[in-house]
This record gives C-alpha cells, sequence and structure tokens, in this order.
C-alpha cells in the first residue's frame, strides 16, 4: 500500500493487524473480526508483524501478553514507533497493575482485554479502539482539534486513580464471569449426566486446594481451578456408557469406545480454545490422562514431559473417580505413585486432602 503521510485511505479504517503465538485462539479472533466487517491480517510471528507495519497502515494493533521472544507488550512498544496513529489493545490473562499503568502511561497501549471476553464487549472494544483512530489519523475535518482530543484524553489516562479504578472494575467484571463460566459449565454437565457435574466440582474444590499446597503462583491457581472445572466439557455427546468411567476400566471397552473416550482430554481443550482461554488451562486439560510412566493418552507423555498443572489434575481426577471411600481412593493412587503418578503430586494430594478433612469433611 503507497500512502503518503497526510493522505488516508477511507478504507483502512477496517484493517486490523492480529498477533497471536496461539494458532486456535489466532483463528478464532480473524474470524469472530472478519465477520464483523473486518479486514484483518493475522500472524503468529511478532517480527512478521513488525514488517507488515512498515509497509501497510492499520487502524488497530491487537495482540495477546504472552508470547515467545518478545511480550505484547514490548512488540506494542515497537509498534508505536513505526505507526503512533494505530490504536493498540493488549489482550491479556494475568491483571498486573503495574505493568499495565506503564503501559498506558508511556502511550504504548490504548485499552486491555482480560481473558476469556466476551464476544459482544470484544467487539465492542474494537469498535471503540475504530472511532479513536479515524479521529487521530485525519478522517475528521478539523486534524488540530482532533490532536488536541487525543493529548486530552491520554493526559487522564495517566491518572493513576482513574486506571486502578479500570483495573479494579475488571477484575470485578472476571471474577463475576469466571463464576458464571463454571457454574454454567457444571449445569450442562449435570444436565448430560448428574454424576458427571457432581464429579466435576468435587475436581475443583480438590485444584483449589492442590494449587495452594503445590505453591503455586496466584495465575497458576486459578488456571489448575479452570482446568478441574472444564476437564470432562468433551465428555457432552459421548455415548452414555462412557460417561464417569476411569482409566482403570478401560480394559473393558472395545476399540472404538475406547478411541472415543480418549478423545474427550482433547475435545474439552479444544473447547477452551475457541472461547479464549489460556494454553495452561488448556494444556492441563488435554494432558490429564497421561501417566508418569508413559502408559497413559493421547500421546503417552512422562515423566516431567507432563506439564506440572496436568500432572496435578491426574490426581485429583483420579482420587474423585477412586469412589466414596476416600481411604481407599488414597491408598490407590499412592500405590502408583513414581509410576502412573509422580511423587511430588501425589505428596500434594496427601497433604491437601489430610488439611481438607481437618477442617471439614472432604466433599467426595
Amino acid at each position: 500500500m503507497a500512502n503518503s503521510a497526510n493522505s488516508v485511505d477511507e478504507t483502512e479504517w477496517r484493517r486490523l493487524l492480529v498477533v497471536d503465538d496461539e494458532e486456535i485462539v489466532l483463528v478464532a479472533l480473524r474470524e469472530t473480526l472478519m465477520r464483523a466487517g473486518y479486514e484483518v491480517t493475522a500472524t503468529n510471528d511478532a517480527a512478521e508483524a513488525l514488517d507488515a507495519l512498515r509497509t501497510t497502515r492499520f487502524a488497530v494493533i491487537i495482540t495477546d501478553q504472552q508470547m515467545p521472544r518478545m511480550t505484547g507488550l514490548e512488540f506494542l512498544a515497537q509498534a508505536k514507533i513505526l505507526r503512533p496513529e494505530a490504536t493498540r489493545i493488549l489482550i491479556t490473562a494475568v491483571l498486573n497493575l503495574g505493568t499495565v499503568i506503564e503501559a498506558i502511561n508511556q502511550g504504548e497501549i490504548y485499552r486491555f482485554i482480560v481473558k476469556p471476553w466476551l464476544r459482544e464487549e470484544f467487539l465492542g472494544a474494537i469498535t471503540s479502539a475504530v472511532e479513536r483512530y479515524r479521529l487521530v489519523s485525519g478522517h475528521a475535518l478539523q486534524r488540530g482539534r482532533a490532536d488536541e482530543a487525543v493529548q486530552e484524553r491520554d493526559a487522564l489516562l495517566r491518572r493513576v486513580g482513574a486506571v486502578e479504578e479500570q483495573l479494579e472494575t475488571a477484575r470485578r467484571r472476571t471474577v463475576v464471569e469466571r463464576d458464571r463460566t463454571r457454574a454454567l459449565a457444571q449445569a450442562m454437565l449435570s444436565r448430560y449426566d448428574v454424576t458427571l457435574g457432581d464429579r466435576t466440582r468435587r475436581v475443583a474444590a480438590l485444584c483449589r486446594a492442590l494449587g495452594a499446597r503445590a505453591g503455586l503462583a496466584p495465575s497458576e491457581q486459578e488456571a489448575l481451578e479452570d482446568a478441574g472445572w472444564y476437564h470432562d466439557l468433551g465428555c457432552l455427546g459421548m455415548e452414555r456408557g462412557l460417561v464417569g468411567i476411569g482409566c482403570d476400566t478401560l480394559k473393558n471397552l472395545n476399540v472404538g469406545q475406547r478411541r472415543e473416550w480418549e478423545a474427550h482430554p482433547g475435545r474439552s481443550a479444544e473447547l477452551l480454545a475457541e472461547v479464549g482461554f489460556g494454553s495452561d488451562v488448556r494444556t492441563a486439560v488435554e494432558v490429564h490422562h497421561e501417566r508418569h510412566d508413559g502408559s497413559g493418552s493421547p500421546a503417552g507423555l512422562c515423566g516431567d514431559s507432563i506439564p506440572r498443572l496436568g500432572r496435578l489434575l491426574a490426581v485429583a481426577v483420579a482420587y474423585v473417580e477412586g469412589g466414596s471411600d476416600r481411604r481407599v481412593a488414597l491408598a490407590r493412587i499412592q500405590e502408583k505413585a513414581g509410576t502412573s503418578f509422580d511423587l511430588e503430586s501425589v505428596r500434594c494430594l496427601e497433604q491437601s486432602v489430610a488439611a481438607l478433612e481437618s477442617v471439614v469433611p472432604m466433599p467426595v
């Protein structure tokens, strides 16, 4: 595209640049925006995105924060130099007050969007971002007034109090949306199979205790609990006779039934990707039937090649699947420590169950 500094393509306000290293999320964002009438350039490579900015005007630049080699904020800082008029939006799963305040103060970002997002709110944010671009880039007739308006808006955004209020509102909204989504997932699972919904609730409660006992960071603790809530979403639509069975009973299944059962963690992860959950949650869900000795599914991973959240989720699921006799369920897992389950996760399970029992009987 060959635009001079002072000429403005009347269609360029529809042109968006999206950067995310996760291909599934990238495709979902692109499809959502294209259906809304935008022209979308999507890439999973920040360096490639910077090359595109050197030759093409974009109204809005959208990037994920967690990317390899370059964070979203580092990318947007360079994008600001190349295309200062473009509206910059950061997508993040973890709110960090200091980071966001600094980014807004330095003008790297116009606003941020918290994962997981609602489609309507996401598109509303894009509409606002496009309008901001049209004002800054010269679509308004009086450019001088536009510049003054932008300067006034940026000065207001630099006020830390306003940013803190925005963050707090986002936190409250995120908590409400998180609890609503978890409740909806449990309701859907319960409608399909009552034992499935009840088991999900118990796994999530144990994951919450495991995360604290394992010394995970707050974001990892929440990701592990999310994995507990959503690990069985892939069971929806499964043959009813396969719902609720554990790994120990697979020998009783025929080849087709076993394939369907082994596929459900992957289906759960795909559903989570479609609504914007991060890779930590999706990966934990996808690998929670892998085993320490490589005997699990779907990929036969073993040892430390199984992500830590997945190893913790595995013992939580196995414990709940073990039945109502908690001592027997725990003993079965202890027998498999070092083979099916890694020792650290089993120790965390022992401590978590003991701690929960000392306060109130474990709801399993």
